[in-house]
Formats: structure tokens, C-alpha cells, sequence
């Protein structure tokens, strides 16, 4: 039996090639996600290594001590304290922060949040080994700096230039001095790293003489551990913790980790998504192999084989399918997980040098995957071909589906989309319900998997109309579409799985998106939003400055500052009562906003409700500086996606705070928000790149980028699915005019020329693709409209919208697919010879 299996594999090698690279491309693409996950995670770690490679111990602020309202208390005394412990060689300080970098255009350069500046910190030679100076000297003095030679070059700049920079608003130019070269991870990333002298990183990214962490060098012979035991008697009570260099690298390594199996699921959901549609082109391929060999499995079976062995016979078949596949896909997958990696070098977010890793477990899964999917989709058409009867498949009597099995099919599929749209249903209905609705939608698409040869004869039947234009062909690719429901079926599924995903991702993505535009309008008077584009903290000389401007008309800093609320911690927002009712549109369901001038505050129902508070309520509020206080409550307003917070007057949190910090600033222009006033508000901040000036406009089309970006992605990665799905109609179509040589041999001899031949296989194609089409964008719809639901429930003015442009493209993408999947069966059916046609068996 397995000498006969490889020889059939032989025997059938060019109908067996569509099944190859459906698995192939299914395999290559897990392959090279776990390749590319790999190499990077490898890299990375190798990275973070190197960089805490000259850190035996780092003292770091603790985690509870260190939020909005406090700074690291770690200064001068600690770390001369952590320089003399026993065992300790060396300490020294570091200072990072945000600082951003405008190049010679006046553009930021880098990655966002990894823009950082930090501290040249010499030692007794007068250098920092960290931080080796390619060009120039280490900066010194006020008005100095030195940048990581990739920002350098990057931005054209050489040391003499002047730098303009910015670290939490206002713009300050310096001199370069030094360009060093760094093993930063950040840097590395696409980052960039300034540096300035202590003294001045201090004063610029923290307060004088404060560090954001202390690392510690081990004297010869003292270990980690050893270290860290004695830097511990000299640490403060509150405020700081001491961590080993080894430990730290291994946090940073499993951080790593943790974020490339975010990335390693989700592209690996998408390579499952794609091998699950390859299923139906591999169990049509095995079934339409089976049909059509069936008297030589009753010859088989006539002259011994029992039912287990004709099984075996076929899913070893699969299996030397299935290893093929796994084999090249492997191979296919490694050069696509080089291919992203050099994508994303040329793309600008540079990864650390490293070996391409390629580990067994990679080889291993595409092996398990490659030759599992292929057995397990060929084990039904397997157990098929066994129990057929050799008296009557000898006498090609082929076997049929009875009533008994059609019913059976029928009610189960009807029990599984019933169970699934109730699961759905119900999910829409709970606060989180996104589990319930996962298992329905399955269970869903699995029962219309099986109704789905019910649905064809009526649903194809629609296209009978248009079909009668193309008279014979018509009516011929018609009839040949509906012949075998179930093989109709399983290749319009493929393209429905597909076309569902689409469908669904784009509804609520458009839905979002109409609902962003509609906060922006509902929550927002103002006519501008200034913030970080890095989202950090802004200076209040941001909110201040443009208060002196004569077009702004109404200016009000946001400003969050930790609070106590009887035993509660909380945030409170703090505003510029005076103008905060002419920049916000807050629905008030008690009170007025009046009371914020005076001292008092507004809370959103939830918080109200929750502390039994109402207008008028007397409050006792205790400030991050310890100060207690009693203020009344003004008004009670709804939550927005803007405002969910007690609101109170800057006025009355300024005083309490340390280090005041705004999160954006409103305002409101006279004349309202035109080109003309953005751009004057962009040169009164000094051209900042690191400040962000946008309109409502603005902020609705910087998340719809967001979100299409994401949506294009999807598109991308779905594109692997909708390709195995072409393959599927290409190979039953082809394996389908072999199977029909007879037949068109006849059709040709009674008169149906060439074209008509052709016309007749390209427009059953296109038949079945637009069948699969209309079911998966009428899922699609369907399971847009269920998370929608859900999506409404964190978003308030979520609003469904059908994107009727785009399921337009989508249908005629189907379409498309059906042509183009028939160019070579159809051509292949036209050259068919007539006579060796009729001859076939």
C-alpha cells in the first residue's frame, strides 16, 4: 500500500500541485513569523544585554514611589553613599527624559517616545564609557550637547552645528560639540539620544542634583548578588530599590519576549486563517482524486486491501503532499523572515546586528503543521473512498449522498448557526461579551460551512437571469455549478472565510471612524488641541504663551494631579475655569460650571453616583503635597471621550503641586480654526517639532491614519488567504475539466466551438466566486455590526455605517478572482482533442 500511495502521488503530481502551494504558502508564512519573531527577539536581547553589561548593580526609584507628582529621590548623597560600599568600583549617575531632536528642516528625528536625552557622566579619566566620541569632544556647559552618531548623520548635522531641541515645550537651541557612538536599544530602534552635561541634564530632564537611576560597577571578585546586599544598608526607607544587572537584563530580555509574542500571535492568527482555507482546496483536491479513481480502489479492495488500509493508502499520500509542502514552505519562510527584517532596516526602524536564528522548534512546526493540515483534510475524503462497495464502484455505480445523510448535514448545520447567531446575539447584550461573541461567530461560520451546499442551488439560481444572456454556456455553467453542491461549497467557502474577515474588520473600522469624527465634534469648542506629539508632559509656558497671543480668545491647560478622595486615590483634571465652558461641550445633568471659578468641582456621573455625591455635596480632598481641603461639588456632568474625570480649577490644584505639568492645552481663535491661524500659532511656539497644533479636523484624520494603517495591514495579511482561495478555484476547476473530458468532448462534438467552451468554465467560476463572495460580505456585515455593539459600549457615539463603496470592490474583487482563477481550466478545456476527449473514461 504505501509503494502504491507513492506511486499515485507520481501518477498525480500536477493535479496535487495546487495542494502544495496552498501548504506551502500557509507553512512559509508561520515559518518566517517564527524565523522573523526570533531574530529579532535575538537581537534585541543580545542588545539589552550588552548594555547592562558594565552594570553589576542599578538603584533605581521604586515603582509605588514614582508616579504623576513625584521624582526620583534619588540624588548626590546615595550615589556617593553607593560609590564607597564594600565591593563597589565604580557608581554613576544617569539622567534620562524626553528630548526631542529637529533636524536642519526643523522636522523631528526619530522614533516619537524613543527620542530621549540623557547625561554625559565622566569618569576619572575625563570620559564615559558608555557613550565613545567618534567625532568632536563630550559637551560642557550650559548650551552644549552631543548626539548618537545615527541621529547625526540622519540629520546632517556636524559638530560646530547648531542644534534646536525641545524637551516638554518651549524650543532651546545648543551647540554640537561631540557626536559618540552607543549600543542603546532605543538608538538602535530608530531612536535618538542627546547628551548634555550633568549639571545641565539635571536641570533640563529631572531637578539639580537628581538622577533617574544609579548603576553600580562591581569591584573585582564581589558578585552581583554580594553587591547588591551591601548597597541595600545604604538605601533611603522610601523611594529607591537596588536590582541586579543580571536581573535587570533578564527584565528586559522577558520584555522582549512578551512583546514579539504579541506580534508572533497575530501573525500567526493570520497564517492559521490562511491554512485553515487551504483545508477546503486539500480535502476538494483528495475528494475529486478519490472520485475519480474509484474503480481502482475497488480493485484494491477486490483483491485484499481492507477499508483501513485504502485510508491509510490516501492520507499517506496527504502526508508525502503534506512534507513536500512543509519542506519548501520552510525554506520559503526563512528568506521571507531575512526579507522582513531587511524591510524593516530600509523602512528606517533599524534592529541590532545579529545571526538570522532559525530554531527547531521553527523546523519542527512547519513540519507538524505542513503534513497535519494536509492528513487531517484528507482523512474524510480517505474514509470515504474506503467504504464505498468494490461491486459497485466496479460497475461505476459512483455512490451518492442519501436523503438519510443530506438531513443529517442539514440539521447539523442548522443547529450550529442557530447555536452561533443566538451566541452572538447575547454576546451584543453583555459588558463583556467579547469570549461569548468569539465561540458564536465560529460556531456561526462553521454551521453555514455546512449549509452551504443547501444554499447554493437557490442563491445560484438568482444569477440564472444574466446567465441566459450567454445562451448555451450560460445555461451549461449554470447547471455545472449546482451538479455537486458539496464541492461548490467547500471551494466558495475558502473565498467566503476570506471575504467574512474583510467585511466585518472594515464595517466596524468605518463605524469607529464616524464615531471619533462625532466626539470631536460633541465633546470640542475649541478650535485647536496643543500637545506633545511624544503624548508627554507639556510645560505650563506652552498654555501661557499662547494666552499672550491676540487671536486666542479662550485658553485652558489640562492638567492632571493625584488626589485622595476620603480612602480613594484618584486624578483630578485641573482646568481653566473661566474659559472651560467656552472650549468644551459638557452635557450637565445637575449644577452648573460656574462653581469651578469659585473653588468648587464637576464629577461625571460614575464617579457621583459611586460616592453618593450631588450638586451642592461637600467634598474633603487631600492634595499630592499632604494639603487637606473641603470643596463642593458645582455640577455633575456625563462623561465624554474627552472629559471622565473630576474637573476642577487650576487655581485650585497649582498650589499643591510640585511640578506642575500640562497634558494639552484648548483654545479658541477669533475667526475660528483656519490655515492661516494654525500656522501662526505653530510660529509663536517657535516652530516646535516636538509640539503638535491640530484643529478637530486634525485629530479625527491623525486616528482615521491610524486606523487605516491597521486596516491595511489586515488587508495584507488576509491577502495570503484570498490567494489560497484562488488556488482552490483554479484546482477544482482544473481537476473538474479532467474529470468532464468526456462531456466537453461531446459538447465539442454536437456543435459548442472553442469559445464556447471557454466562456462555459469561466462563467461556472465566476458563478461560484460570487456565491462565496456574497456569503462572506453578508457574515462580514453581520459580525461588523455584533462587535460594533460592543465597540459602542467604550465608545459612546459609535454609529454604525455600511461602507457600501467598499463591499461594492469587494464583490467585484470575487468576481475578479472567478475570471481570473479560470483563465488556464478554461483554456486548458478548449484545447482539449475532441476525439481523445470521447475516449476518456
Amino acid at each position: 500500500m504505501l509503494r502504491t500511495a507513492l506511486r499515485n502521488v507520481l501518477a498525480h503530481k500536477a493535479r496535487l500541485l495546487m495542494t502544495v502551494l496552498a501548504v506551502m504558502l500557509g507553512v512559509a508564512f508561520v515559518s518566517g513569523t517564527l524565523v522573523f519573531t526570533s531574530t529579532i527577539s535575538g537581537a534585541l536581547r543580545s542588545s539589552a544585554q550588552e548594555g547592562y553589561a558594565d552594570v553589576d548593580v542599578a538603584i533605581q526609584p521604586r515603582g509605588d514611589d514614582s508616579g504623576p507628582g513625584h521624582r526620583p529621590a534619588l540624588d548626590q548623597k546615595l550615589l556617593d553613599a553607593a560609590a564607597h560600599v564594600p565591593g563597589a568600583a565604580s557608581a554613576t549617575g544617569t539622567v534620562t527624559g524626553f528630548t526631542a531632536i529637529a533636524d536642519k528642516h526643523g522636522k523631528l528625528v526619530g522614533s516619537g517616545f524613543a527620542t530621549s536625552g540623557g547625561n554625559y557622566y565622566p569618569g576619572a579619566d575625563g570620559k564615559d564609557a558608555r557613550y565613545p566620541m567618534r567625532d568632536g569632544v563630550a559637551p560642557h556647559g550650559t548650551g552644549q550637547l552631543a548626539l548618537d552618531a545615527r541621529t547625526a548623520d540622519e540629520a546632517g548635522y556636524k559638530v560646530g552645528d547648531t542644534v534646536r531641541v525641545s524637551f516638554d515645550g518651549p524650543v532651546r537651541s545648543a551647540r554640537l560639540t561631540g557626536i559618540f557612538t552607543t549600543t542603546d536599544g532605543a538608538v538602535s530602534a530608530g531612536g535618538s539620544l542627546a547628551l548634555f552635561d550633568n549639571a545641565s541634564a539635571q536641570k533640563l530632564l529631572l531637578t539639580p542634583g537628581t538622577y533617574s537611576e544609579i548603576h553600580v560597577k562591581a569591584a573585582p571578585g564581589t558578585s552581583q548578588q554580594a553587591l547588591e546586599k551591601q548597597i541595600r544598608d545604604v538605601l533611603p526607607a522610601k523611594g529607591a530599590e537596588a536590582t541586579t544587572g543580571r536581573q535587570l537584563a533578564d527584565d528586559e530580555a522577558e520584555m522582549i519576549a512578551e512583546g514579539m509574542r504579541s506580534m508572533q500571535t497575530a501573525l500567526l492568527g493570520f497564517a492559521g486563517i490562511a491554512l485553515f482555507v487551504g483545508i477546503f482546496l486539500i480535502a476538494n483536491t483528495f475528494t475529486m482524486l478519490v472520485s475519480q479513481r474509484t474503480k481502482e480502489l475497488a480493485l484494491l479492495r477486490a483483491v485484499g486491501a481492507s477499508r483501513r488500509q485504502v485510508t491509510r493508502s490516501v492520507l499517506i499520500e496527504a502526508a508525502v503532499v503534506g512534507a513536500v509542502a512543509a519542506l519548501t514552505g520552510l525554506a520559503a519562510g526563512i528568506g521571507i523572515g531575512a526579507g522582513m527584517r531587511a524591510l524593516m532596516n530600509s523602512a528606517g526602524a533599524t534592529v541590532p546586528d545579529g545571526p538570522l536564528v532559525i530554531g527547531a522548534s521553527t523546523v519542527i512546526t512547519a513540519l507538524v503543521v505542513g503534513i497535519g493540515v494536509t492528513v487531517l483534510a484528507a482523512w474524510l475524503p480517505g474514509r470515504r473512498a474506503a467504504k464505498i462497495p468494490p461491486v459497485a464502484a466496479m460497475s461505476s455505480v459512483h455512490a451518492t449522498a442519501t436523503t438519510k445523510t443530506l438531513v443529517v448535514r442539514n440539521t447539523l448545520g442548522a443547529l450550529l448557526a442557530g447555536a452561533g447567531t443566538a451566541a452572538v446575539l447575547a454576546a451584543t447584550g453583555m459588558s463583556d461579551g467579547k469570549a461569548v461573541m468569539g465561540l458564536g461567530a465560529v460556531l456561526l461560520l462553521i454551521g453555514v460551512f455546512v449549509l452551504t451546499p443547501l444554499l447554493s442551488r437557490p442563491l445560484i439560481a438568482l444569477a440564472t437571469p444574466l446567465l441566459r444572456t450567454f445562451g448555451v454556456a450560460g445555461k451549461l455553467a449554470r447547471q455545472n455549478a449546482v451538479r455537486n453542491p458539496r464541492r461548490t461549497a467547500a471551494t466558495a467557502s475558502a473565498l467566503m472565510v476570506g471575504l467574512t474577515l474583510i467585511t466585518g474588520l472594515t464595517v466596524i473600522a468605518t463605524s469607529v471612524q464616524k464615531g471619533v469624527d462625532k466626539m470631536a465634534a460633541d465633546s470640542l469648542k475649541a478650535d485647536y488641541v496643543v500637545s506633545m506629539a511624544s503624548k508627554t508632559p507639556l510645560s505650563p509656558e506652552v498654555a501661557q504663551k499662547l494666552a499672550t497671543l491676540d487671536e486666542v480668545t479662550a485658553v485652558s491647560p489640562l492638567r492632571d494631579s493625584e488626589a485622595t478622595i476620603g480612602t480613594t486615590d484618584t486624578s483630578l483634571t485641573g482646568v481653566n475655569g473661566k474659559d472651560f465652558g467656552k472650549l468644551t461641550r459638557l452635557d450637565l445633568a445637575s449644577g452648573s460650571l460656574s462653581g469651578l471659578t469659585s473653588g468648587g468641582l464637576l464629577a461625571d456621573e460614575d464617579t457621583a453616583r459611586e460616592q453618593g455625591w450631588r450638586a451642592g455635596s461637600r467634598v474633603p480632598v487631600t492634595f499630592e503635597d499632604g494639603t487637606a481641603k473641603t470643596l463642593t461639588v458645582s455640577g455633575v456632568y456625563r462623561a465624554n471621550e474627552m472629559i471622565h474625570q473630576i474637573v476642577v480649577d487650576n487655581g485650585v490644584v497649582g498650589p499643591h503641586q510640585k511640578h506642575a505639568t500640562d497634558t494639552q492645552v484648548l483654545l479658541k481663535t477669533e475667526g475660528g480654526a483656519t490655515d492661516t491661524a494654525k500656522q501662526h500659532l505653530i510660529d509663536a511656539l517657535g516652530k516646535n517639532p516636538a509640539l503638535s497644533v491640530q484643529d478637530k479636523k486634525d485629530v479625527s484624520d491623525g486616528i482615521s491614519q491610524t486606523i487605516n494603517l491597521l486596516l491595511n495591514m489586515v488587508y495584507a495579511l488576509l491577502a495570503m488567504a484570498v490567494i489560497v482561495a484562488v488556488l482552490g478555484v483554479v484546482n477544482t476547476l482544473a481537476m473538474s475539466v479532467f474529470e468532464r473530458s468526456q462531456e466537453i468532448g461531446m459538447l465539442r462534438a454536437i456543435g459548442l466551438d472553442r469559445t464556447g467552451v471557454k466562456r462555459m468554465v469561466r462563467l461556472e467560476s465566476l458563478v461560484i466566486s460570487l456565491f462565496g463572495g456574497i456569503l462572506g460580505i453578508g457574515l462580514g456585515v453581520f459580525f461588523g455590526w455584533a462587535a460594533g455593539r460592543l465597540v459602542s459600549g467604550s465608545l459612546t457615539t459609535y454609529e454604525l455605517v455600511l461602507p457600501w463603496g467598499r463591499m461594492g470592490v469587494f464583490l467585484a474583487m470575487a468576481a475578479v478572482v472567478g475570471v481570473v482563477a479560470a483563465l488556464w481550466p478554461a483554456r486548458r478545456a478548449a484545447k482539449l482533442n475532441m476525439l481523445t476527449a470521447l475516449k476518456a473514461e
